[in-house]
């Protein structure tokens, strides 16, 4: 089972260095604001939490990179993220919710099929659900960003928001800096957000 928490110095470099080469993924979240109800919070998890995404971190790296290319391609914006070895989240903007969810279902048809051939585990059920929720405020939005960079920390991987590669959570302390997301942190707390809904 992967954990990065484990993991050697050499080996967490290691990891970084094959997101690096692979170029997968070192841009930022664009500029983030609550603009209305058409940014959504998705999150999907694997069957029975299993650590199926996190296997390797080169699977947890072109699991991220295909998510991205996803929501990269139908989303109009790409707020924040965060792969984690048995689920993700992502706060996006988009005007076809449909569109989205179907091409996530896609990837996760993709990847059951690519996964069960590696494990030679044919038939098994890879994925359990995907959820969408509508952000309804800028309390909401901002909270679900905390949420989602948060949450490697809450589940015990690192200690640091910076310290996971899988999110975009290094990149968003880079640009807005400590103080500011101190603030945010702050100011937009995440409470009991995800309770029942996100344990492994």
């Amino acid at each position: 089972m992967y954990d990065y928490r484990r993991m050697t110095l050499a080996q967490k470099v290691e990891a970084v260095e094959y997101r690096r080469l692979h170029e997968h993924p070192l841009h930022s979240p664009p500029h983030m604001k609550f603009v209305g109800q058409r940014q959504y919070f998705i999150t999907a998890t694997c069957y029975e939490h299993t650590h199926h995404i996190g296997r390797t971190h080169e699977r947890l790296t072109n699991f991220e990179a295909g998510l991205l290319d996803v929501c990269e391609r139908l989303a109009t914006s790409m707020y924040a993220w965060c792969v984690l070895p048995n689920h993700y989240h992502v706060l996006v903007r988009t005007d076809d919710t449909e569109a989205l969810r179907g091409e996530l279902g896609r990837l996760h048809g993709r990847t059951s099929y690519n996964w069960n051939g590696e494990e030679n585990q044919r038939g098994r059920k890879v994925w359990f659900n995907c959820l969408d929720r509508v952000i309804t405020s800028h309390r909401h939005f901002w909270a679900s960003v905390n949420y989602i960079h948060h949450n490697p920390v809450h589940h015990g991987y690192v200690d640091k928001w910076q310290e996971w590669p899988w999110s975009s959570g290094a990149a968003f302390l880079e640009r807005v800096g400590h103080e500011t997301a101190a603030k945010i942190w702050r100011e937009f707390p995440i409470l009991d957000y995800g309770k029942k809904w996100d344990v492994d």
